[in-house]
């Protein structure tokens, strides 16, 4: 069997599982226009078409799923083949695709994974940041990276042992001019930088002290969906902004921000890297969650 062969089969059960080929394309690390025409090869050598395609669906045909039913669990032994050969490497190589958000992805960019590929040059790292929760293992991730309270249970995860906690912050001169806020209740009378969701929703400010929990529907005269964003914002004295304390410490550090309300921002949940249970997986992947666990235990 050739490797075209290999693609084709792959990209058929791609489209099959995710029922869109502009997502398949982006798992396969492919064009649309060639999946596409890697599957339309495929049809003509068959001599039938596998998926009922519209401007806004894809399905499979009969065929197409007799053939999916068929080739889906060869294919998965061939990809365990494949793995088992890998993961009797010596050297770790090849690709390793992770999905996180991107707050997580931010805290072990520079310590976790640049650190990993100059130890190991012939590793990809394919990140993937967004803001919901996705099946890794639908997705075609090897990896996910989310608080720890976020992780799946059917999941193995290795804790990462981050500290992690929220900050409000406001530039020097903002607080010396409007003052400084003392309680959340404050917030209602300071002008703040609002945050959206990723689903659109306006982000409502949470704090908790002494079990007491609140959250504030803030005010302000922008509205921000990143929170670099909103960094950049409260430097320039726009107004309060609410966002992970890991990516202001530098700021606040170097007298730029100021943080207020800390009491109130207790710690959250550490970060944790996860992973499907798999035999023999590849070198690469070994490596990195070996890199994981001595960044956990501060080595």
């Amino acid at each position: 069997m050739t490797r075209s062969v290999l693609i084709d089969l792959d990209a058929v059960l791609s489209i099959a599982r995710l029922g869109s080929f502009r997502a398949a394309a982006l798992e396969l690390g492919m064009s649309t226009t060639a999946l596409s025409n890697a599957v339309a090869k495929l049809e003509q050598r068959l001599g039938v078409r596998l998926f009922n395609r519209t401007t806004r669906s894809v399905s499979l045909t009969d065929a197409g799923k007799t053939f999916a039913e068929r080739v889906g669990p060869a294919m998965m032994d061939i990809h365990d083949a494949m793995l088992t050969v890998q993961s009797l490497q010596k050297t770790p190589a090849g690709t390793l695709r992770i999905n996180a958000f991107a707050t997580a992805a931010r805290e072990v960019m520079e310590p976790l994974i640049l650190s990993f590929m100059q130890r190991y040059p012939q590793v990809h790292i394919d990140l993937v940041t967004e803001g919901r929760i996705v099946d890794i293992v639908a997705a075609g991730f090897d990896l996910g990276l989310r608080p720890a309270d976020l992780v799946p249970t059917d999941m193995i995860a290795v804790p990462l042992g981050t500290k992690r906690s929220n900050a409000v912050v406001a530039s020097p001169d903002f607080l010396r001019i409007h003052g400084m806020p003392t309680v959340p209740a404050d917030l209602y009378r300071f002008r703040c930088i609002r945050a959206r969701l990723p689903n659109n929703a306006l982000f409502r400010w949470k704090f908790e002290k002494d079990g007491n929990a609140v959250q504030i529907d803030v005010q302000g005269s922008i509205t921000l969906d990143e929170s670099s964003l909103v960094r950049i914002a409260a430097q320039n004295g726009v107004g309060l902004g609410y966002v992970m304390e890991a990516d202001v410490r530098d700021d606040i550090a170097a007298g730029r921000l100021v943080r207020v309300l800390e009491d109130w921002t207790p710690s959250l949940a550490p970060l944790a890297l996860y992973y499907p249970g798999r035999k023999n997986p590849p070198a690469a992947f070994s490596a990195f969650i070996q890199a994981a666990r001595d960044f956990a235990n501060g080595g």
